[in-house]
């Protein structure tokens, strides 16, 4: 899913690849370049991974000096609708940015349209900084399943999911303190909603509307072991839907919908649109990753913080998405250069100082202190292996149709129920092929 590394980090941009504007960053002129370096991407600029790669690319003209570097930006939406026409053509990127998980990465991995990069991983050292389950997805197998066989990408950041939250509105209804149990946090809505306050700021829109399925996921992880994560995003075991913390946090995210919760009207909005109600001051909390750290903390004009879901048992979160570089790609030891550039301390310690969770960083080096929580929070979420990664991954089209019935849900014209049915079956039907 959008890393939507983020996702919140995608980009208005081309509607496919082919369109995507390209801005030349080659060191020297255009006629003493010796080759030409293709690096497909899609963060947004002034995001702190965005800045990171800037950074990268200043070191890597550096050590490349006769190399003409040509920096596409396209969009998370864009590059993964054509990432099979992109890759498969006879003039494709040297490396790329792609989704992680079976629908994305697996799928690329299984037709042989990306690189196996283990020997790389071995002789770079790159498994020494990108380790446990921010690795899971990096690796895929034969069928393309997540989580064991050759590396075919390579992460820099990290991801979890928080709720940020209106300092302001929260003592404006009695709230005096952070939750610490899902019964409180459900209580401090309530007087939110008493207040005349919007809890959570959300959306639903089935394109880019993530809000809704961060929040049920959310609920989900809450009442979740690792294992039941790992049996349903690995494919390791038969899931039963209608059971456990499944049928548990998706009746919960139902009565939060029909509490009032996270608004109404969702179906046609954006995270984007979710965003600027908070930060409007339209509603107490949004429900999103790291990716609107930055943001936040630069345009909300009031004082905020932020939380993880209170009481749960595991948080969504994961590594952010991957380094790739194509079978057909015809200058493969530059692209391996640039992976291995961007995890260098220099960029990965950049990234950090921004607050954008680098993955071979060192949080000690981060001068902010607002920014260093941030990041040491997210580094115990990694120790303590309570990621749960985002729902979309396991399943070719995942991410459509889940989003559909989050629609579906949030206008009430599907229940719990009849999500759980949908649910099974489209989980079912698509680890079967």
């Amino acid at each position: 899913m959008p890393s939507i590394s983020r996702r919140a980090c995608v980009i208005a941009a081309v509607a496919a690849l082919a369109a995507a504007s390209v801005t030349a960053c080659g060191g020297g002129t255009a006629g003493d370049s010796s080759k030409t370096f293709k690096i497909v991407q899609y963060e947004d600029p002034t995001s702190a991974q965005g800045q990171g790669w800037q950074k990268a690319l200043e070191l890597f003209k550096a050590k490349h000096p006769d190399v003409k570097v040509e920096f596409q930006q396209t969009s998370f939406d864009a590059f993964r609708q054509n990432a099979k026409i992109t890759l498969a053509g006879n003039d494709v990127p040297d490396v790329v940015e792609f989704n992680k998980g079976n629908a994305d990465g697996g799928q690329l991995a299984a037709q042989g349209l990306l690189e196996p990069l283990t020997d790389q991983v071995t002789k770079y050292g790159w498994d020494k900084k990108v380790t446990g389950a921010m690795a899971a997805f990096a690796k895929y197998d034969d069928n393309g399943h997540a989580g064991s066989g050759e590396w075919y990408g390579v992460p820099n950041i990290g991801e979890y999911v928080m709720f940020y939250y209106n300092k302001a509105k929260f003592q404006q209804a009695g709230i005096t303190k952070v939750p610490t149990s899902l019964a409180e946090f459900e209580a401090a809505m309530d007087k939110l909603k008493a207040a005349g306050q919007i809890p959570i700021s959300s959306s639903a829109n089935t394109s880019q509307g993530f809000n809704q399925m961060w929040i049920w996921y959310s609920l989900v992880s809450a009442a979740a072991t690792r294992q039941q994560v790992d049996d349903f995003m690995f494919v390791k075991s038969p899931v039963d839907f209608h059971s456990g913390p499944w049928k548990e946090g998706t009746e919960k995210f139902q009565q939060w919908i029909d509490k009032g919760y996270v608004g109404d009207k969702l179906g046609g909005l954006s995270f984007e649109q979710a965003t600027v109600n908070f930060l409007s001051g339209k509603a107490a909390m949004l429900i999103w990753n790291n990716g609107e750290f930055a943001r936040i903390r630069k345009d909300a004009k009031f004082g905020w913080g932020y939380f993880t879901l209170p009481g749960a048992q595991l948080s969504m979160g994961s590594s952010g998405h991957l380094w790739g570089v194509p079978a057909k790609a015809k200058n493969k030891e530059l692209a391996y250069d640039w992976i291995n550039t961007t995890l260098s301390p220099e960029v990965q310690n950049l990234i950090g100082q921004k607050g954008g969770l680098p993955l071979a960083g060192d949080t000690a080096t981060i001068t902010d202190p607002v920014t260093r929580q941030f990041t040491a929070r997210f580094d115990q979420l990694v120790k303590a292996d309570t990621l749960s990664f985002y729902p979309d991954y396991p399943v070719p089209g995942f991410l459509d149709f889940i989003q559909t019935h989050m629609q579906a849900m949030s206008n009430r014209n599907e229940t719990a129920a009849q999500y759980l049915d949908a649910l099974q079956k489209f989980y079912d039907d698509g680890t079967k092929r």
